[in-house]
């Protein structure tokens, strides 16, 4: 869950500044939004006009229970049935939808499950089962658990665990620190920790992977290493944490951040992970200027808020086909079988989006015009080429349009087995006045016996795989058609492999709670991804293939190496498959690859090696 904040049903004095959301041009579901973390306070209602009317925070995470309090000192003073809990002010002060909206609880930092002292193991135990009944019953979003004290959690797992079972809607946050023992990234916080992800794995492996458990990342003054660093963009990150103390100062005597720690600022923006800020002001920036009209004094923290917005600000918009694609990130899909079932219209107005695919075709075929017809012959010769498996016309379109440029005669027949795509074809002939160069084939090109030969055979059945749609199969039953030098396009095409660690998508599969959605591949549009190794091809199909000894069943083993400096991963969790096409056409080449467009996911085994094998 990303944390949305609705807009401040506060008293009338709290004005909503919302610093990060001021972005022109971005819609507000692309707005981000920043806390502030405080100490422990009665007074709720004065706690959030402070920081978020004075200070223009957005919400606070705040103590839920006096820090002072321990469960064995009251059962001690023997008034345990009479006395209240000391929490931070009575539910009443503010309404449900006040508290869901600008408030993130913090679970008291001082418990400690594991402790071998047993008094305050169950101390921690009883508390934190109170402040997490507490943080339900007042409607809270999230809650943020304290980090282990030790390298041992086992108890605090499964106590988070038990909670974990019959929680509602409210969000769990495990604090962790974002550190990794690589020479001088140590930071003096993390003593004892060697690497804060395999913390992180340790806990959410005993919560069984829980979707309502994520991770809450303290940033410190110094940073693991890029490899490092990436395993994260896979986890579910819900809140990065910076404090005061890991803040430069620049020229101006303001605070900013250094070059690393800007990127990965950028980076949590890109994947939708709020920012809080933490800790004292560190920077001296009390001036005149600094009281507002009223002549009240402007909050110690502004001026690290100001600059998060600034970062956030500086962000370049998404791209018009990236917003396109926002509802299918991180989304399991089934591949489509055209083969076997007939298209919808939005489905097909899905795939002629994508301009560059049919510009890349339409320059293949020009390139293979001009090659089978010299320059003299232009006005003599009628090229005849077939599209397969032509849809509602795009190829269609973009091969009339490269005989256009390339002032060559062609002759089309597109073949079609979906009855309802011929339909828009016809009125597509009729309405472009194709009549004489296009003759429309409704039929499957298995079944379909050509008047002629073509000199072209043009098809887009590639699928998310490259094979999964049964391109080589089709492609190879449908070069009958073609004469013996004739082109295909595309020529060839190579799959990709690459073992990439995706919490959410791993969670989604283990959702059904069966093996078969684990050997099941999915198409699936990666963002909140880590990509462990560089892809390595996996198949390649060459068409025409004449040989007599063609064979399409295909087995191969490959191994893949991780940064030496990058620690632990969940690895395999996830493959990109992504295609690559290309177009080649007696010694010219067209390539284009999809990299970010689909991908086939299919979860596999845990490792922690440096090294491991795939089979295919």
């Amino acid at each position: 869950m990303c944390l949305r904040l609705l807009p401040s049903l506060l008293v009338s004095s709290i004005e909503r500044e919302m610093p990060l959301g001021e972005r022109g041009g971005w819609e507000s579901s692309e707005s981000m939004y920043c806390g502030v973390e405080t100490d422990f306070s009665d007074d709720v209602p004065s706690l959030l006009s402070f920081h978020i009317s004075t200070g223009g925070f957005d919400y606070v995470l705040a103590p839920l229970m006096n820090p002072s309090y321990r469960p064995s000192l009251v059962e001690a003073n023997g008034s345990s049935d009479t006395q209240a809990l000391p929490v931070s002010g009575s539910d009443l002060v503010l309404a449900p939808s006040q508290w869901s909206s600008h408030v993130v609880g913090k679970v008291s930092s001082w418990i400690d499950l594991d402790s071998e002292d047993e008094v305050l193991r169950m101390d921690s135990e009883t508390t934190l089962k109170q402040e997490i009944a507490w943080a339900t019953h007042l409607s809270l979003q999230a809650c943020l658990l304290p980090t282990p004290k030790g390298t041992s959690c086992a108890n605090y797992a499964r106590c988070v665990n038990q909670i974990l079972q019959g929680l509602g809607n409210l969000q769990l946050w495990l604090r962790v620190p974002l550190v990794k023992s690589d020479g001088d990234s140590m930071d003096a916080t993390s003593e004892g920790l060697n690497d804060s992800w395999e913390l992180w794995n340790s806990f959410r492996l005993l919560c069984e992977h829980d979707s309502k458990l994520s991770v809450a990342l303290d940033v410190m003054s110094n940073l693991p290493s890029e490899s490092s660093l990436g395993r994260w963009m896979g986890e579910s990150v819900r809140a990065a944490i910076i404090s005061t103390d890991s803040f430069l100062t620049n020229a101006r005597g303001y605070p900013c951040l250094s070059k690393r720690h800007q990127k990965l600022i950028a980076g949590f923006f890109d994947h939708a992970v709020q920012v809080v800020v933490s800790g004292k002001l560190v920077h001296n920036l009390q001036r005149a200027s600094d009281s507002n009209a009223e002549g009240t004094q402007r909050h110690p923290l502004r001026s690290y808020l100001d600059y998060v917005a600034y970062l956030f600000q500086k962000m370049e918009p998404l791209p018009e086909q990236e917003r396109i694609e926002l509802g299918y990130r991180d989304f399991l899909q089934a591949p489509l079988q055209p083969l076997m079932d007939n298209l919808e219209a939005q489905t097909y107005e899905t795939f002629e989006r994508d301009s560059i695919k049919y510009i890349q075709y339409q320059r293949a075929v020009a390139k293979a015009l001009v090659d089978r017809v010299p320059d003299e012959k232009a006005s003599e010769l009628t090229t005849v080429l077939m599209v397969v498996g032509a849809g509602r016309g795009p190829l269609v379109r973009a091969s009339l349009q490269a005989a256009e440029e390339t002032d060559r005669k062609l002759k089309v027949y597109a073949v079609e087995k979906n009855p309802n795509a011929v339909v828009t074809l016809h009125n597509l002939v009729k309405m472009e006045g194709w009549e004489d160069m296009v003759t429309i084939i409704s039929c499957d090109m298995r079944f379909w016996t050509a008047p002629e030969k073509a000199d072209i055979l043009v098809s887009e059945l590639l699928g998310s795989f490259g094979d999964n749609e049964l391109s080589p199969e089709c492609l190879d039953g449908a070069q009958r058609f073609l004469k013996p030098d004739g082109i295909s396009i595309p020529s060839s095409y190579t799959s990709f492999i690459q073992p990439v660690t995706a919490s959410k998508l791993y969670n989604d599969v283990k959702a059904h709670k069966d093996l078969a959605h684990f050997e099941t591949p999915y198409v699936v549009k990666l963002h909140s991804v880590a990509r462990l190794a560089p892809s390595q091809p996996v198949f390649t199909f060459a068409h025409p293939n004449f040989s007599t000894k063609a064979n399409n069943q295909r087995y191969k083993k490959l191994r893949f190496n991780l940064p030496s400096d990058a620690g632990s991963a969940l690895d395999s969790l996830a493959i990109l498959i992504p295609s690559c096409i290309k177009m080649s056409i007696l010694g010219s080449s067209l390539q284009q690859k999809h990299q970010t467009c689909s991908a086939a996911l299919s979860p596999m085994h845990n490792t922690n090696g440096r090294s491991y094998w795939v089979g295919l």
